[in-house]
């Protein structure tokens, strides 16, 4: 009785997984239709007659046709949308973030179409106003999701104790996991699978490749879903080019690092977005400056050898934030957020990623990208390597200031991980993900601590896949 029980709710449950795609969209219309209806009444009442020659209906339409899009487009960059998968703060959190980002942009469109600085009131007004129709967005859409699609019961297959950090994290999210059981994968296939029949979904953790496999082909022949923990194997792949020999399928593996034009695109991004920004960035620089050199008096900038592309040295730039002569005994070793070498200063630069506004100037030299794996000492580059081969797998593209691991991961994710996520970067690499990823990177600026919780922006293992 209790396995039909499980069996029926099951199908519910895959019943309605069919229409989630549906109301995520039927929600974000609504979520953008509130945001622009603010809009508009702020651009009438507020703008819409002020400007020197005033639009006639279809140019007021185009208006706020625009910032309806604009509303969209940096919502889908933030994944703002994502309630059922982020928590409800990171949700509203990174709403708050893309008003606030749409309203800015849009005060600038005001402004050049009315040819002076027009009031900025009524645009603060306006973002009043959203972050109450966000919150009130937030808390019901998020209320609604939690009835139509409760906590997903699974059991978790495990080939060694390295599954226990993963059940550790999925445990904190109970609002969207339950690991109801677990099996060794020691155990016989049949009961495995006897098992896995009772749930909706299964993990997979560190699992030989043959039983791995006859578990895939068991729950996708019975549409049962598969959380998968990939080895690093599973992200080559990911990255192959499919090609037919005849009647063959094949897949092509190169491991030359990024094509010619997506390193030339990629270079022309960085010296460009580099030029833009500097200016803006230079007053405040100059301001951490003196607040590091006032502090103790030390140096203000720290120079560090590290590595790039093809394993090239380079001396990356930071601002100080640890003691001076911090590693005076010759010891290279990693710091952590309780070392009590970083300063009261540093810690705070720490947090908000200011430390590493100096790099600007690695990346118009060309050492550095703007987005890539972040540069490793090469003393701690051969220790990893001690136990990750692989970790030279990451040389293949330059170094970066901000990376797909940094947005994802905190400061005690494990450096295999890490390495997991910078070849998913690598080995999915379009000029549109790191635009995202430089965004998302404001956000954890802003928001920092949050860092493991933010939008699987390459679609790698998406919950909505």
């Amino acid at each position: 009785m209790k396995r039909i029980k499980i069996d029926i709710f099951g199908k519910n449950m895959k019943n309605i997984e069919k229409y989630k795609k549906m109301i995520q969209w039927g929600s974000t219309v609504v979520n953008i239709s509130l945001l622009t209806a603010a809009f508009a009444a702020v651009w009438y009442i507020f703008y819409s007659n002020e400007i020197v020659l005033p639009f006639y209906r279809k140019g007021n339409w185009m208006v706020i046709g625009i910032y309806a899009v604009i509303t969209l487009i940096f919502n889908k960059v933030y994944g703002s949308y994502n309630v059922g998968y982020l928590r409800k703060t990171e949700a509203f959190y990174s709403q708050i973030i893309s008003a606030f980002v749409v309203n800015i942009i849009e005060y600038c469109q005001i402004s050049v179409i009315g040819r002076t600085f027009m009031g900025f009131i009524p645009i603060a007004f306006l973002t009043l106003i959203d972050i109450i129709i966000l919150l009130l967005w937030t808390l019901i859409y998020g209320r609604i999701y939690s009835c139509l699609y409760p906590p997903r019961k699974m059991i978790i297959v495990y080939g060694s104790k390295k599954a226990g950090n993963l059940v550790l994290k999925m445990c904190q999210r109970t609002d969207k996991y339950i690991i109801s059981e677990s099996v060794s994968a020691d155990e016989p296939l049949d009961i495995i699978e006897e098992k896995i029949s009772g749930y909706n979904g299964v993990i997979i953790c560190d699992v030989h490749d043959k039983l791995r496999n006859d578990i895939l082909k068991y729950c996708f022949d019975r549409s049962i879903r598969v959380y998968l923990s990939p080895k690093i194997s599973d992200i080559l792949v990911r990255g192959a080019q499919e090609i037919n020999l005849f009647d063959s399928p094949l897949l092509l593996f190169r491991n030359d690092g990024l094509a010619f034009e997506s390193r030339l695109l990629k270079r022309a991004f960085d010296i460009t977005f580099s030029l833009i920004l500097l200016p803006v960035l230079l007053p405040f620089m100059g301001i951490v400056a003196i607040v590091v050199k006032l502090y103790d008096g030390g140096p203000v900038i720290y120079k560090q050898e590290r590595l790039t592309i093809n394993g090239k040295r380079f001396n990356v730039l930071k601002f100080r934030s640890m003691i001076a002569d911090a590693e005076k005994d010759g010891v290279a070793r990693l710091s952590t957020d309780s070392d009590d070498r970083i300063t009261p200063v540093g810690a705070f630069l720490r947090k908000c990623r200011l430390d590493e506004l100096p790099q600007f100037f690695n990346i118009l030299k060309g050492d550095m990208s703007f987005v890539g794996p972040r540069p490793e000492r090469p003393e701690i580059a051969e220790q990893y390597e001690v136990e990750m081969e692989e970790f030279s797998f990451r040389l293949t593209v330059k170094a970066g200031l901000t990376g797909y691991a940094q947005i994802m991961g905190k400061y005690d994710t494990t450096p295999y991980d890490k390495l997991k996520m910078d070849l998913m970067y690598i080995e999915k690499f379009t000029v549109m993900n790191d635009i995202k990823i430089l965004f998302m990177t404001l956000k954890i600026m802003i928001f920092p601590g949050k860092t493991n919780e933010g939008e699987n922006i390459l679609n790698i293992n998406n919950p909505e896949k």
